[in-house]
């Protein structure tokens, strides 16, 4: 019970974080209020979602996906909202990571 709790406070922090980069995006060097705002409430739910993760989780499993999924999933965002593009050499490497929370969630018993 307490792991499927503890997967969920991490797809908030991973959610939560991919929010808040988004809205930092937006704010435009933070010179506009609302994205500004969400950013840093963003901010502070990733973290505080990411300290309830790490107490039934090894830090570095934790840090590992939150940071590999944020990746991602920010890289799509930034293609389909700020159409931005990314090279070959940019995409291999974020297919590695993928490749890397796979393994860690597949294969790791530390996860």
């Amino acid at each position: 019970m307490l792991a499927d709790k503890t997967y969920l406070w991490l797809l908030g922090a991973i959610v939560s974080e991919v929010i808040a980069t988004s809205c930092l995006k937006a704010s435009n060097g933070l010179t506009r209020v609302g994205p500004s705002i969400g950013s840093v409430v963003g901010y502070c739910c990733a973290f505080y979602l990411l300290s309830l993760t790490m107490r039934t989780m090894p830090t570095g499993v934790v840090y590992a996906i939150w940071s590999g999924v944020g990746i991602i999933l920010v890289s799509v965002i930034g293609f389909v909202f700020f159409k931005q593009t990314l090279d070959w050499a940019a995409l291999i490497g974020i297919a590695l990571i993928m490749a890397g929370v796979l393994v860690i969630n597949l294969f790791s018993r530390s996860a």
